[in-house]
């Protein structure tokens, strides 16, 4: 191992994914040096691994489905979809899971960009081990940012390496369908990609330890898409926990504790996430390897004047876009301290304050039906002490969704503050849902009065039209 000169820099960023490549753009937009640390590819797991391959499944398969039923598409739309075009268009979205266009984009703003493994050497110090071996030593004068994200978080069921399951990784990188697909979950990761595969060709068995699927939503999101995944063919079981996987001479074998025996090709778990800390000197700065790093609003883990934990990593929202928003207040608030002076209060809703991430955190779920939801559901609105309502529309019932999509199903949910009359949560679930859910986003972070909200008129006929539908039945309730 050769030993490289050590370099100092304003700011260091551990993870050039989308969070890390943000908060290392504002830097260098506030004119700090900057020096960004990569493992893998440049963009993240959310370019090659997670929101771009699974959208790029998806988008064929929701089109697709929107065509059989509407009228004069229907016949067209009965062919089954081109799976091999599909994977066409998911690579060509990874960029063939090749980074040159990314790595471009860090030189075009002015970072240094170090690849290999980079880890914590003690306050304000990162080592990073390149893959040939060298050593550099990158000492940061104001701040280190941790923007590492999460890794798939697999069940400790005995021999489940020699299995070699699928993770979310396998499953939006793969190059063919599998004729049969276990998927072992009830979260968005599971979801999506049960309605990927199913609609490319797998038979697929979705096997839930819970009662239903997405159960941080509202209940009716998974009700609703766990009934178009039947409808689909997928063979859906809940309440069910696989004990035992083996494979053997390419088949898998899935035994549940209920005594069923599943058999498939491929099995993918999507049951959790954990933190990509293991490997990262935490314990050189008195944190615990492998943890969650807890932070303060403006980013800084706890107890560290110069460390921030910025995305996945802090799980405060396991959500790129939510990633993405943290980065640009941390990089606000790295900025404004290295100016020098008391630095930047994190005030609620302030440049340097994510306070979205506890009252408007905006999430879509791309299956079909799409679930769309931000704010709180009702049940968490009730956990924590808010006096509120529930407003609920069938969205069949809104002209814009019935000409949208023949025998459209969906519903949509308002969660009203009655102390104020303000919109504490939205939820959506019906075809072409997630567009709806900007505006929601910007009822609940604005905390706009529902008497201002009749002023703002929806276009006739769309499917935003629900929120006249809402607000007409909080007043006629």
């Amino acid at each position: 191992m050769t030993q490289s000169e050590s370099r100092t820099y304003d700011v260091v960023v551990i993870g050039a994914g989308p969070v890390g490549e943000n908060v290392a753009d504002r830097t260098r937009a506030a004119g700090l040096s900057t020096a960004i640390v990569e493992s893998e590819l440049v963009g993240g797991e959310c370019s090659y691994w997670a929101c771009m391959p699974s959208k790029a499944l998806l988008r064929p398969v929701l089109a697709h489905a929107d065509a059989r039923h509407t009228a004069g598409l229907g016949g067209a739309a009965r062919q089954p979809l081109d799976t091999a075009a599909v994977l066409a268009h998911r690579d060509d979205f990874t960029s063939h899971w090749k980074d040159d266009g990314q790595v471009r984009w860090v030189e075009g703003i002015g970072a240094d960009l170090y690849r290999g493994q980079g880890r914590l050497a003690g306050p304000r110090e990162v080592e990073v081990t390149a893959p040939d071996g060298t050593r550099h030593v990158l000492a940061a004068r104001h701040a280190v940012a941790v923007c590492t994200g999460t890794r798939a978080a697999l069940p400790g069921l005995p021999g489940l390496t020699a299995v070699r399951p699928w993770t979310s990784r396998e499953a939006t990188s793969a190059r063919s369908a599998p004729g049969r697909l276990i998927v072992v979950g009830g979260g968005v990761v599971a979801v999506e990609m049960a309605t990927a595969w199913q609609a490319l060709g797998s038979r697929v068995t979705l096997l839930v330890r819970g009662t239903g699927l997405l159960t941080r939503m509202e209940p009716f999101a998974g009700e609703l898409v766990a009934a178009a995944l039947r409808e689909a063919g997928a063979d859906l079981r809940t309440g069910v926990s696989v004990t035992s996987v083996t494979r053997e001479d390419g088949t898998v074998v899935a035994v549940t504790d209920a005594g069923d025996r599943v058999v498939a090709d491929e099995i993918l778990f999507a049951t959790g996430r954990a933190p990509r800390t293991d490997d990262l000197g935490l314990e050189s700065v008195g944190l615990e390897p492998g943890s969650w790093l807890p932070v303060d609003d403006s980013l800084r883990v706890d107890g560290h004047d110069w460390l921030y934990a910025v995305g996945d990593v802090n799980h405060r929202a396991l959500l790129t876009h939510q990633g993405k928003y943290q980065a640009r207040i941390a990089g606000a608030a790295i900025a404004a301290r290295a100016a020098g002076g008391p630095g930047p209060e994190p005030a609620p809703w302030g440049p340097y304050a994510a306070t979205a991430d506890h009252d408007a955190v905006p999430q879509v779920v791309f299956s079909d039906p799409e679930a769309a939801s931000v704010g709180l559901s009702l049940a968490e609105a009730e956990a924590a002490g808010h006096r509120v309502r529930a407003v609920d529309v069938d969205l069949a019932t809104v002209a814009g969704a019935s000409l949208y999509r023949d025998g459209y199903r969906g519903r949509a949910r308002m969660v009203v503050d009655l102390e104020d009359e303000t919109v504490r949560g939205m939820t959506f679930v019906g075809p072409g849902v997630g567009e709806l859910l900007h505006s929601a986003t910007v009822a609940v972070a604005g905390r706009v009065p529902l008497r201002r909200l009749w002023h703002a008129v929806p276009a006739y006929p769309t499917i935003s039209e629900v929120w006249l539908r809402l607000l007409e039945g909080y007043r006629d309730a």
